[in-house]
């Protein structure tokens, strides 16, 4: 005689697994965080990158105390992240270098409004991760980012008690800038912009302007100090100065005629024999 076959219960298996793992019960929100769409300057730098805000994404799932968390993680380690079941097991930043992820920037449900932030609220409705420099001393520090990453990140909603409800989707993979070596930095001017080929060429042509005015004015003053004007009434003959002298003609008409048997004596001079 056998023993009695067991039936089993899936149902009942699938109850014990959520009981001893509740992160099997969260909510998973049909949400991917992503790079804030307002047109800003530096929406992703070499240490931050700004995300758009979660507005109207945990209404009905949250309550006045819950608080919800940014997860942040490295693209390759974002799989391996376990949501924490308590406050004390909410990863600091330090984590991220050890673990390859970490929390933080917990907000309340009535810091995330769905009204427009146009509406007179003055502010830009983005979370920037990697803000607080110098923060390294505090719990949940929102500090500067270490490396280009890639970074993948999500939303987890947590009760009172640090007990997780609700979690989004990952983001696709966030790469940091980086800075150029000064090797790299391509320098040829036919890959410059129109733009700056026109500048480029004004500003040469003006130099050359410039130049040739001031090779003009300094020729004109010392040609005045090698070569001085010469007086209108001298003239330079060697190393002696005269004045000139003009002779006039005379026309024949106004010359005094002799009368007749008055003309000079074409006789030899006088002999001087005794």
């Amino acid at each position: 005689m056998g023993l009695p076959k067991r039936h089993s219960h899936p149902w009942l298996l699938l109850s014990m697994l959520i009981w001893l793992q509740p992160g099997l019960s969260l909510e998973l929100i049909p949400y991917r965080p992503q790079i804030t769409a307002w047109d800003l300057e530096g929406k992703v730098t070499a240490t931050t990158f700004s995300l758009a805000q979660p507005r109207c994404v945990f209404d009905g799932l949250a309550d006045t105390w819950d608080t919800i968390w940014l997860v942040v993680a490295f693209s390759n380690a974002s799989s391996g992240f376990q949501n924490p079941q308590t406050l004390a097991e909410i990863p600091a930043s330090p984590h991220l270098q050890s673990d390859g992820y970490y929390m933080t920037m917990p907000l309340f449900l009535h810091q995330l409004p769905c009204e427009d932030p146009e509406g007179g609220s003055g502010g830009v409705p983005v979370l920037r991760v990697g803000n607080d420099v110098g923060c390294s001393q505090q719990h949940y520090c929102n500090a500067p980012l270490p490396s280009p990453g890639p970074y993948s990140v999500k939303f987890l909603l947590m009760d009172a008690s640090g007990s997780p409800k609700a979690e989004t989707q990952w983001s696709e993979p966030i790469a940091l800038q980086q800075g150029k070596a000064p090797g790299s930095i391509d320098t040829w001017p036919g890959r410059r912009s129109g733009c700056m080929i026109v500048i480029s060429s004004i500003l040469s042509s003006l130099a050359g302007l410039l130049l040739l005015a001031f090779l003009a004015a300094s020729t004109m003053r010392f040609s005045s100090l090698w070569w001085p004007e010469e007086a209108p009434e001298q003239l330079r003959i060697g190393s002696f100065m005269g004045k000139r002298y003009t002779t006039h003609h005379i026309p024949p008409s106004e010359a005094a005629t002799l009368p007749v048997g008055c003309e000079p004596s074409l006789d030899p001079l006088p002999s001087l024999s005794p």
